[in-house]
C-alpha cells in the first residue's frame, strides 16, 4: 500500500486499482472509506475537498482511498457502483454503510464516527 497524488484532485489517498483493492479493504487493520469517482464527473469533483478533509482528520484511524471507475471497472462491478460518487465504508473486510451521491461533510463524518 502506498500514497499517492491523484492527478485531478491533488489528494493524499490510497489509490485502489483492480489489482489491490481486496488486499486494501480485506487486510486493513482500521477501517475504510472509499470514494468511487471519475475524473469528469462534477458531483465528485465538489465532493472532493470534504474527502481530503476527512482523510486528515480521521489520519491513522480511518484508511480514506479513492478507486477511479474508468480505470478499476472490476473493483466497481463488485460492489455495485452504479451512479457516483459513492463512497463505501468497510469494517474488518466487510460492508458496513454507504453512500450514494455528494454528501455534506457532517454526513460524512457520521458515518466514519460509527466505524470507530
Amino acid at each position: 500500500m502506498g500514497i499517492v497524488e491523484l492527478k485531478t484532485f491533488n489528494i493524499m489517498a490510497f489509490e485502489l486499482t483492480d489489482s489491490n483493492y481486496k488486499e486494501i479493504i480485506g487486510k486493513s487493520e482500521i477501517p475504510v472509506m472509499v470514494d468511487f469517482w471519475a475524473e469528469w464527473c462534477g458531483p465528485c469533483r465538489m465532493i472532493a475537498p470534504i474527502v481530503e478533509e476527512l482523510s486528515r482528520q480521521f489520519k491513522d484511524k480511518i484508511l480514506v482511498a479513492k478507486c477511479d471507475v474508468d480505470d478499476c471497472p472490476r473493483a466497481a462491478a463488485e460492489f455495485g457502483i452504479r451512479n457516483i460518487p459513492t463512497i463505501l465504508f468497510f469494517k474488518n473486510g466487510e460492508l458496513v454503510d454507504k453512500q450514494v451521491g455528494s454528501a455534506p461533510k457532517p454526513t460524512l463524518e457520521a458515518k466514519m464516527n460509527a466505524l470507530l
